[in-house]
């Protein structure tokens, strides 16, 4: 069947031949597996048992081809799978090194520091402008309409906790003085003097209403004149007002901060009038050598600031006080139109109601005070 080698060079010879004609070798498992079959069809076996059937007609009838066996294959080796128990890896030389990455502790020291919450906040605005101001003839405190100058500043400090206490504080001051040629007796006077501070204590007793004690005092820097009149109709602490009521107050604040403010009431409420100059006691309701002249009532004060645009605010203030007896309204109303971020022109409207004043035969008791200006602002 095949021609058998028994040296070493036989069998690489044969080795080699086996590899040009694999084909024309002698393979020990094809005589059993073919004539194990009972038929030699082709087309209802498996293309393995018809290979080793072609294989089976060659070793019969052509034996000069068998070159080799599956022994000597076995005997030459087998494909080496060594090479594939480790990846091949590739050496190459690194241009740029990074430095090694230093050991950090995981429980590194580290320095904490707490701050105690600021619940405090600070604000404030000022302006100086020019005016043109109307007053009446009764208004309580002197002054007429006139071109002149005015100057404003407004400061606030107000603690919120962020739980339940409130304490808001507010200082308004405000001069102005005029020059008229008509006044042979003043070279100047003051037609705009307010010294007013407001305070006041809340603790929440539901959503956005508190139980709150409210604090109100103003009086005036100098002397209020008329013209061509020689009398003073007020001054510094003549009068000095002080106001003190409990209730409550609520805090109204839109959900896009347009509208915000509050709104005061309070049914006990106390008012201290104190005027220095004995000559405009008469004037305050207080009687006789006195100085001073006290009662009890009651008084609503609302807040408001409306930012209609980013050009136009409309700042309100309503303050009103009764003793059941007499009553005293005040209307306060500032429409500031900015044009830049320094200039702005202000409208102030400021009607006021006191039936313990005099009684004018044009107004009665209401009195009357307006003005336009334009000048300087700054908000901080």
């Amino acid at each position: 069947m095949a021609f058998r080698r028994d040296s070493a060079e036989d069998v690489n010879l044969d080795a080699r031949l086996c590899r040009l004609f694999l084909p024309l070798t002698f393979y020990h498992s094809v005589a059993p597996v073919a004539f194990g079959a009972d038929s030699i069809s082709v087309g209802g076996d498996s293309l393995a048992l018809v290979a080793d059937r072609v294989l089976l007609a060659i070793y019969s009838k052509r034996p000069d081809l068998i070159v080799c066996t599956d022994e000597i294959l076995k005997q030459s080796g087998s494909i080496r799978n060594d090479i594939l128990d480790e990846p091949l890896r590739q050496e190459l030389d690194l241009v740029d090194r990074v430095a090694p990455v230093p050991d950090v502790a995981l429980l590194a020291p580290t320095e904490v520091m707490l701050k105690k919450p600021n619940f405090w906040t600070f604000g404030g605005d000022a302006y100086l402008q020019l005016l043109q101001n109307y007053v009446s003839d009764n208004w309580y405190k002197g002054g007429e309409s006139n071109y002149s100058m005015v100057g404003n500043l407004t400061l606030t400090a107000n603690y919120d906790n962020k739980s339940r206490v409130k304490f808001e504080n507010k200082l308004e001051m405000k001069l102005g003085f005029q020059t008229s040629r008509d006044d042979t007796i003043h070279k100047f006077k003051t037609n705009n003097d307010l010294v007013r501070y407001t305070g006041k204590l809340g603790l929440q007793a539901k959503n956005r209403w508190y139980y709150t004690i409210q604090l109100l005092a103003y009086t005036q820097f100098t002397r209020g004149l008329k013209s061509n009149d020689e009398n003073t109709y007020s001054d510094f602490m003549s009068p000095f007002n002080l106001n003190v009521g409990l209730g409550m107050d609520y805090k109204l604040d839109t959900e896009n901060k347009r509208l915000s403010g509050s709104v005061n009431l309070s049914p006990i409420a106390f008012s201290f009038v104190y005027v220095d100059r004995k000559s405009l006691a008469g004037n305050y309701g207080v009687v006789g050598d006195h100085h001073t002249h006290e009662d009890f009532g009651s008084q609503v004060t609302v807040d408001l600031t409306w930012n209609i645009t980013d050009q136009i605010k409309w700042k309100s203030r309503f303050y009103g006080y009764t003793t059941y007896e007499r009553v005293q309204m005040e209307w306060e109303n500032t429409i500031t139109l900015n044009i830049s971020k320094y200039i702005s022109t202000n409208i102030f409207i400021y009607p006021r109601f006191d039936d313990a004043g005099n009684f004018d035969e044009d107004l009665g008791y209401w009195q009357f005070k307006e003005y336009c200006s334009l000048g300087f602002s700054y908000d901080f």
